[in-house]
């Protein structure tokens, strides 16, 4: 069972940056599609980035294009999300998660199976 740790979240102010963190144990990231979701206050959990495991294909939100940078480390089985030019709008609950999202389904949080705790990302303006 893979298990995801995040971490990186804190507070920051308006346009500072931060940089993610999700840690795989129990398992690797090898073959899945691995990808940042967020939950601010009131709402629904909602799509922020992911990657392809193998291949290193990228998708992001269109909010986000831009200002945020997914990616991968192999060897520490890690990934991460830099995230510039940070708005109070992106003050959320920030979430790793794993799954075979395939291309169609990438942004849809049913395909992925595996979820970290998350890790609180405040954004003072």
């Amino acid at each position: 069972q893979v298990q995801l740790v995040e971490s990186g979240g804190g507070l920051v102010q308006a346009g500072g940056s931060l940089r993610l963190s999700c840690a795989a144990s129990g398992g690797t990231f090898g073959g899945y599609t691995v990808g940042w979701f967020h939950q601010a206050p009131g709402k629904e959990r909602e799509f922020v980035a992911a990657i392809r495991w193998c291949g290193g294909t990228t998708v992001y939100e269109d909010s986000v294009k831009g200002r945020c940078t997914i990616s991968r480390d192999n060897a520490k089985n890690t990934l991460y999300l830099q995230m510039n030019s940070l708005k109070a709008e992106d003050t959320a609950v920030y979430y790793c998660a794993a799954g075979n999202a395939i291309m169609s389904t990438i942004k849809t949080e049913s395909a992925y199976k595996h979820w970290g705790q998350g890790t609180q990302v405040t954004v003072s303006s």
